[in-house]
């Protein structure tokens, strides 16, 4: 029997499409008890992941409850927003100048994000892990961070006995119990939230430097993979050639600098994994079984499913700019993370408004109900 893996990827508020997604699959296909043995997150895809891995109860069930989550989000249960905050953590950061570059009490950030350790101590449930690895419902989860002293992309996984670790080029794996320290640290955006000390080091998103992250659920025993995406690339690439390019009316704005640095460490990645996958399973179907070499006997076909955004995302949150605090708008606004500016990409992961999340848990919905049919016949065939 084959099994299968959940993948979610990084991308800030943009994990709320993830969600919604996950509740169309729970709609489609009621009855699954337990459609994702093994299940992989980064940044703010970790918690997704654990969130769905630490619940008791069927996948309709845990599906439903992060939905509730979201739906319900506010900024002010991410990070702390107001004006003394943001000038004094800009103060904070400037006095890292004459420290060489150290906090010296904690991590430096822009944001803080105390408010989301404890909303993530409240509703995910970390000691049912275990119980559910122990009942056999839960072969692995699976929580990637960057250290910042190795520079290597660390992946803890917490699992059944047998799984074993790994190492390859700046890609570790490493068994672990799995706590909120954990996913601040996956989802700590360098700069932007402070960094989390894990044993000896401290790590920061588990988006920068991800080479590979499909890999993880691939070491822990997947065969099937179920990928959700947070960007509209994929279904931009056949109409790529018809796509008019437009005139630049002004130079990048910071924002939008900075909004396509987030997407070369939250998507990139990704994408570019998908498409080596991709390739790989297609050589394999040029290539006999009985023909293959000692060199390519350990390699094995993996079937995927990716859900991704139909529309862009960073549109959106540059409609939806207005709903957060007035000193992020400010701060956004001078910045250029507006539509005008041309940085909404920027905003677009760090807008954590119900009014924003609900409109891509609605987009994640409607994108997986379009994929109704493959998503029937891939949970249809991994049954056999």
């Amino acid at each position: 029997m084959s099994t299968n893996a959940l993948i979610l990827s990084g991308g800030g508020a943009r994990a709320s499409y993830q969600v919604g997604v996950l509740q169309a699959v729970a709609d489609i296909l009621p009855h699954l008890h337990n459609p994702f043995p093994i299940i992989c997150g980064t940044s703010a895809g970790a918690i997704n992941a654990a969130a769905l891995a630490a619940h008791p109860g069927e996948f309709c069930a845990a599906a439903m409850d992060l939905s509730k989550t979201w739906r319900s989000l506010e900024i002010e249960q991410v990070f702390k927003v107001g004006w003394w905050e943001q000038v004094s953590s800009g103060l904070k950061v400037l006095a890292s100048f004459f420290n060489d570059g150290l906090g010296k009490d904690k991590p430096f950030a822009l944001l803080d994000n105390s408010p989301l350790r404890e909303l993530l101590t409240n509703v995910i449930a970390f000691e049912n892990i275990p119980k559910r690895i122990e009942s056999g419902d839960l072969e692995a989860l699976c929580i990637t961070a960057l250290g910042y002293n190795s520079g290597e992309s660390v992946s803890f996984f917490q699992g059944q006995p047998s799984l074993r670790g790994w190492r390859r080029y700046r890609r570790v794996g490493t068994p672990a119990e799995i706590t909120v320290e954990h996913l601040l640290a996956s989802s700590a955006i360098p700069a932007v939230f402070p960094s989390v000390k894990l044993s000896k080091e401290y790590f920061g998103d588990g988006a920068m430097r991800q080479m590979a992250p499909i890999s993880s659920a691939l070491h822990l025993g997947a065969d099937r993979i179920f990928v959700i995406g947070v960007s509209g690339n994929r279904h931009a690439a056949a109409h790529w050639k018809a796509k008019k390019q437009m005139q630049a009316k002004h130079s990048p704005s910071i924002a939008q600098l900075i909004g396509q640095m987030f997407n070369s460490a939250f998507i990139d990645a990704l994408e570019g994994d998908i498409e080596h996958l991709e390739r790989v399973n297609d050589l394999l179907k040029l290539l006999p079984e009985g023909d293959r070499c000692d060199n390519t006997s350990h390699l094995r076909p993996v079937d995927t499913l990716i859900i991704s955004p139909s529309k862009p995302l960073d549109k959106i949150a540059g409609r939806k700019i207005r709903h957060m605090p007035k000193s992020m708008r400010f701060f956004m606004r001078r910045t250029g993370a507006t539509a005008a500016g041309g940085g909404s990409a920027a905003a677009s992961y760090l807008l954590f408004s119900h009014e924003y999340c609900n409109e891509l848990m609605e987009l994640g919905y409607q994108d997986a109900m379009w994929e109704r049919d493959s998503i029937e016949a891939f949970f249809g065939e991994s049954s056999k």
